[in-house]
């Protein structure tokens, strides 16, 4: 193939490459002393921004984690004392229910001790008023027989008479 046809930008001639290649060494060259070293340290600060940012995430990550944990064992212990705490309430309803069943069980039997105390007090009583009364009525009666029959001399002595010989008859 023949180079010399092709258009003269396809084809450089040998000075224009020593100057571009001398121009492409001396860009290469600050862009490699200046450039490049910058370039890099941008890089590099972005790793570290990206790393430490991973780092925290992850810690933050762990973090929550442990939140999360310590939650639900917080959690669990709030549940374990409600549980504690409603057996405890249940426990002492039940206490106080029977002591308030025995002590109106005591009451009541003590109320009824007082209540036969007290019939058999005012029984006795009335007995003792009508025994009083019956005497008393028995007395009187008595008296007004006595007093009817008894009018006469002859009526007095027929009793006399009588209950002497009643006393004697017992007597036997």
């Amino acid at each position: 193939m023949d180079f010399s046809k092709l258009p003269a930008i396809l084809t450089p001639d040998l000075g224009l490459l020593f100057w571009m290649l001398l121009a492409f060494a001396v860009v290469f060259f600050v862009l490699a002393k200046y450039g490049f070293p910058a370039i890099t340290n941008m890089v590099e600060e972005r790793k570290k921004y990206i790393d430490e940012s991973l780092k925290k995430a992850h810690e933050a990550s762990e973090r929550l984690e442990n939140i999360k944990q310590e939650s639900e064992a917080i959690l669990q212990d709030a549940r374990e004392k409600q549980a504690q705490i409603l057996r405890e309430a249940a426990e002492s309803r039940d206490a106080i229910v029977e002591q308030a069943q025995v002590k109106a069980r005591e009451e009541g039997a003590r109320l009824l001790d007082d209540a036969r105390v007290a019939i058999d007090q005012e029984k006795k009583a009335a007995i003792a008023d009508i025994r009083k009364q019956v005497a008393t009525l028995s007395v009187e009666v008595a008296e007004k027989i006595l007093r009817k029959n008894l009018t006469g001399d002859q009526a007095q002595m027929d009793l006399i008479e009588r209950m002497l010989d009643e006393v004697s008859s017992n007597n036997n």
